[in-house]
């Protein structure tokens, strides 16, 4: 019996190849064995899908390397361009693009605070006579003077108040008249007195229609009377200033967020009540100079580079979040402000 076994045992290996598993019957004499198919593959099937499997990769081998190099020389491509677009832009920027050949004149709406008179300066130290346009004529002297004292160029001051949708533009067209406008500044903004709920924003109509003709239509109206000239002598440069809150839907802000286009993101004015300059925040003056640089290489410009490297990393942020984190951000200064109204 036991010859027979083992004689079976060797034809079924020889059959099967390889290592079997061997059950002891139970009640079988010892030494009697019955052999068992094995129920895993054996090593000519396991080892002939393996050799297939390699000799797929093999003949694709190389064309997955090659892949792999053109990915990396793609993206490393990519990182080389945006590095010398930003040297370009930032470092060295187009000084040249934005003075007197333009034309004699700077037009600066909103131009006795912040943004607006940073840029009044700037454009006065390349040698441009400024047009200062604001609502108190009080301050507006006093800026003039400050102009014409330290850059030793001529100036203008026109009141207006932007409030007003029509009056007030016939008295800016006829104190323009005849004067050979290089640059206008559309500059001139309104944002809420504190961020509030639609709903809940004091004097809502009025609210409102302050921010559409202040936001929207002083640029319509403004680019309505300077153009023209421009086109006629086919030189000139526009720019119009706006807020970050314009890239996303900004809760407590949506009139005003609704009303802007263009992105400076933030500076250290009174409007946005930031007192204390950062490498994000910065000055109006280290914003502007660094802004009227940029002309003629974008048409939409962050205005410096700490700017530019924000609205680069809010591409990457999911828009749900940016709208949490600028909710978050208003409901703290809304609270803060009626605080402080209640203790007064």
């Amino acid at each position: 019996m036991g010859g027979r076994a083992g004689e079976a045992a060797s034809q079924w290996l020889r059959r099967g190849g390889g290592a079997v598993p061997w059950d002891r019957p139970g009640g079988s004499r010892a030494g009697s064995f019955s052999p068992q198919p094995s129920r895993r593959c054996g090593r000519r099937s396991c080892g002939g899908a393996m050799g297939a499997s390699d000799s797929f990769l093999s003949s694709y081998a190389g064309l997955f390397y090659w892949v792999g190099v053109s990915s990396v020389a793609y993206f490393v491509w990519l990182l080389l361009q945006h590095v010398v677009y930003a040297v370009r832009l930032w470092v060295l920027g187009n000084p040249a693009a934005v003075g007197p050949h333009l034309g004699a004149w700077a037009v600066i709406t909103g131009a006795t605070d912040g943004i607006g008179k940073a840029y009044a300066e700037e454009l006065a130290r390349r040698g441009m006579k400024v047009v200062l346009i604001s609502r108190s004529q009080e301050k507006l002297d006093q800026v003039a003077k400050e102009i014409r004292e330290r850059f030793k160029v001529e100036t203008k001051t026109i009141a207006a108040d932007f409030e007003d949708r029509e009056s007030i533009y016939r008295n800016i067209k006829a104190g323009l008249e005849g004067l050979e406008i290089g640059v206008l500044v559309n500059n001139v903004g309104m944002s809420y007195t504190y961020p509030e709920f639609f709903l809940d924003v004091p004097d809502l109509d009025k609210t409102i229609d302050k921010l559409v003709n202040i936001n929207i239509i002083s640029v319509c109206k403004m680019t309505r009377l300077v153009l023209p000239s421009m086109l006629e002598r086919s030189k000139g440069v526009i720019l119009n200033i706006s807020s970050f809150s314009a890239i996303n839907p900004t809760p407590l802000l949506t009139v005003y967020s609704s009303t802007k286009s263009v992105r400076p993101y933030f500076v250290a004015t009174k409007m946005t009540k930031i007192r204390k300059p950062s490498a994000f925040k910065p000055t109006p003056e280290a914003y502007v100079k660094n802004a009227l640089n940029t002309v003629g290489l974008e048409t939409q410009t962050s205005g410096c580079a700490t700017h530019a490297l924000v609205a680069w990393f809010s591409k990457f942020v999911p828009k749900w979040y940016f709208t949490k984190m600028a909710l978050d951000t208003n409901l703290k200064l809304r609270a803060y402000y009626l605080k402080k109204l209640k203790e007064n």
